[in-house]
């Protein structure tokens, strides 16, 4: 019997410039996990769980179902990595032993709030995959595999920085410079010291229930077309995780708490932000806390000072109905 896990992250600079040739920093958040378990079978079976259930109390309870988990569940993104884990198999010329499985999964990373639960179910599978079976897939190239699961297999708009930071843990630095990616299949994917970390806080609303995707799609596509005021923000976004990198470094986290705030205002140029999402940062803001997306929106990043801001941050975002939590990150 196999169990293997995939964490929660935050992306902290240069978010969402991951998707198009740029740069970001993110971080692990091991608060949260997505766990596989994987076990010899007959044949090969994917238990369902309740996201997959198609019994409901009352047709109420059928639309908070589908505004939470989505349509489909957990399912489709298993059988994505499984899938991809058998196409990286053939490529490679590598034999997978005559067995079957059964795999069961579990999450408890909040649904729909930017903190990159559908890759983590993903990395976690081909993580058991590889164990089950007892293939390595180099490090480097599973984000890569898992990054084809969601976007080629689903049809999900997304980048690799969530796959890449869900395999590699910690704090990394990502450069996806289109060259590098040409040339290598893969970006430059630079660890950074955790003792170097300032104190970071994480805030999220559970009511704010999107596919992230469908949140993107409008930059990519205006993206697509040339939009010169799409393009340039994005590049900006992108060289924010370059300074990131610098102030972690040299300790500066004050420079730090200015870089986090622009990367979100400079989203504001380019995507629509919704009056809740807003309140979210605004109220952070006035606690004297920095914030910005961990991903696509509905959930928040930023660091606090002292134990006082913390507490500030707790209280006037609970009243939002919001939780904040303190991450996890070795």
């Amino acid at each position: 019997m196999i169990d293997s896990i995939a964490y929660a992250r935050a992306g902290l600079l240069g978010n969402p410039s991951d998707g198009y040739f740029g740069k970001t920093i993110s971080l692990i958040i091991k608060n949260f996990a997505a766990k596989i378990l994987i076990y010899e079978s007959p044949s090969l079976h994917i238990e369902p769980q309740e996201a997959d259930s198609n019994y409901f109390k009352s047709i109420h309870h059928l639309k908070e179902t589908v505004s939470l988990t989505g349509y489909n569940g957990g399912i489709p993104v298993i059988k994505a990595a499984i899938k991809k884990f058998c196409d990286y198999c053939d490529a490679n010329q590598i034999t997978i032993p005559a067995k079957n499985f059964t795999i069961r999964y579990h999450s408890n990373i909040p649904r729909q709030v930017g903190l990159a639960g559908s890759s983590a179910i993903v990395i976690a599978t081909l993580r058991g995959l590889m164990q089950f079976y007892q293939i390595t897939i180099p490090q480097e190239i599973l984000p890569t595999i898992a990054l084809e699961a969601e976007v080629k297999e689903l049809g999900i708009n997304a980048g690799l920085q969530d796959r890449v930071i869900q395999t590699y843990e910690g704090c990394v630095y990502m450069d996806f410079d289109k060259k590098i990616m040409s040339e290598k299949g893969h970006g430059h994917y630079e660890p950074l010291p955790l003792d170097r970390l300032p104190s970071f806080y994480i805030a999220y609303k559970t009511n704010l229930s999107k596919v992230s995707g469908k949140v993107l799609n409008d930059i990519k596509t205006r993206y697509d077309k040339g939009d010169e005021l799409v393009i340039n923000t994005l590049h900006s976004i992108a060289s924010l995780a370059d300074a990131g990198k610098d102030a972690i470094l040299s300790g500066d986290f004050d420079t730090l708490g200015r870089l986090i705030n622009q990367n979100f205002d400079y989203r504001k140029q380019i995507m629509h932000i919704t009056d809740s999402n807003l309140q979210l940062v605004e109220t952070a803001r006035n606690c004297g806390a920095s914030a910005s997306f961990t991903g696509s929106g509905g959930a928040i990043i930023g660091i606090y000072k002292d134990n006082d801001m913390l507490q500030q941050l707790v209280h006037r975002l609970e009243q939002i109905q919001a939780r904040v939590i303190t991450p996890y990150i070795k």
